[in-house]
């Protein structure tokens, strides 16, 4: 009798794993690439993991971006959560997997053999201390990129140094262009320009210790980073009224060619016209300050992850296995141009500009970061990236400003530790 109740447990197994390989059940899936090109991709994957698992029942919802990390919260507090949502590496996946939100998927990682082709710092960014929690599916890296075609025309070098880069600032003003584009109505551009002035005055080690509370935000060190930043908007650097444009509507003016530059990450291809893009549009590295401080990049990394109540659980970790294959990470180098973590993925399949991007970004950086909004706690990245706003708009007020962000680290990083 026992050896039947196990042969038939076993088949009941069997048949259980068949019906999931069939795609039998139900997938709720929630993302924020809400805008057009991404969007277009993760359209066409739900379709064809739909075409895999035609049995599999798949609730698609694309949220814009802004209003997703708004939404996510709500979305973890509910009984039965969306199965699949996606997310950001580092502090932000972190911050929810601490806090018993996000499943455990440490056995779908051994059991898709992803510690081969995922490099051990994807590893690391995959984790919630000795578990992983995410699926890293790719990543890209932060740039100054700038307008070719116009730095020709005005016989402009690419500069290297700060002072170089200040002049190129102050002769793109004598031509009647804005140096550089930036749109703070969403606040996180802001922090692009903090996290590369701390990097480059302070260093890496420095600028993490801070993202991890361990430094005030009123140490003279900080100060420093902000009397740089002072330098740019003393010569008039930046778009005027940042905080009255998002990021995209910063870019058109750049497209426009009333901008020349833009510290953005390389998405803002996503937004450039294709047909003019190869011949205006470069990119080149943030430049060096301090040239006996580490060099350290901003390469944040996308992905997903599964709410820890996920009610189709085994449906969501096959949705999992279909994104980090190598069929959906090769069509996402084709079709969207996006770095993926898979080493095994062929270097020829990466078009040019992303190959400088990795030769002169991303290999000679002795430090990867994430970014602000990722690296630190996400209460004290709103807080941080409001104040970094508000310097832009008013930077006579700096002391006041950082005085209150340090009573902000003191109460939130107390709190949570």
């Amino acid at each position: 009798m026992r050896l039947a109740m196990r042969m038939l447990a076993v088949l009941a197994c069997g048949l259980l794993l068949w019906a999931l390989a069939q795609g039998r059940g139900s997938l709720v899936y929630n993302s924020y690439n809400g805008d057009p090109v991404p969007r277009a991709f993760d359209q066409r994957i739900v379709a064809l993991f739909k075409q895999k698992y035609p049995g599999i029942q798949v609730r698609h919802t694309i949220v814009a971006h802004e209003d997703f990390k708004q939404a996510i919260r709500t979305y973890l507090a509910s009984s039965r959560p969306p199965d699949v949502l996606t997310w950001f590496a580092g502090e932000r996946m972190r911050y929810f997997a601490e806090r018993g939100l996000v499943a455990d998927i440490t056995d779908l990682w051994r059991k898709e053999g992803w510690e081969k082709v995922f490099p051990k710092g994807f590893q690391a960014l995959s984790k919630t201390g000795d578990r992983y929690t995410f699926l890293p599916t790719s990543y890209y890296w932060w740039a100054v990129y700038y307008r070719k075609d116009l730095f020709q025309r005005l016989g402009l070098a690419v500069p290297k140094t700060w002072k170089e880069f200040v002049a190129v600032c102050d002769r793109l003003n004598a031509a009647g262009l804005t140096p550089i584009a930036i749109g703070t109505k969403f606040l996180w551009p802001a922090a692009g320009w903090f996290d590369y002035l701390n990097l480059r005055v302070n260093g890496p080690q420095f600028h993490l210790a801070l993202m991890d509370g361990k430094v005030a935000y009123t140490d003279p060190r900080v100060r420093r980073v902000f009397d740089y930043w002072k330098e740019l908007l003393d010569h008039k650097c930046f778009l005027e009224n940042p905080a009255s444009y998002d990021w995209q509507d910063a870019a058109n003016l750049m497209i426009q060619g009333k901008a020349a530059m833009y510290l953005i990450g390389d998405f803002i291809r996503d937004q450039y016209p294709d047909d003019r893009e190869e011949k205006e549009l470069d990119f080149f590295r943030f430049p060096v300050i301090d040239p006996n401080v580490p060099l350290a990049e901003e390469a944040p990394t996308d992905g997903y992850f599964i709410p820890a109540k996920a009610p189709n659980m085994e449906n969501a970790k096959l949705f999992l296995s279909f994104l980090a294959s190598k069929e959906v990470m090769e069509l996402a180098v084709k079709e969207v141009k996006r770095l993926v973590p898979r080493n095994d993925i062929d270097p020829k399949l990466y078009p040019a500009y992303i190959q400088k991007g990795l030769r002169e970004i991303i290999e000679p950086a002795a430090y990867i970061t994430q970014f602000y909004d990722r690296d630190t706690d996400p209460e004290m990245a709103n807080k941080g990236m409001n104040g970094f706003v508000q310097f832009m708009a008013n930077p006579g007020q700096i002391d006041a400003i950082l005085k209150s962000l340090e009573e902000e680290r003191a109460r939130i990083f107390k709190a949570n530790r």
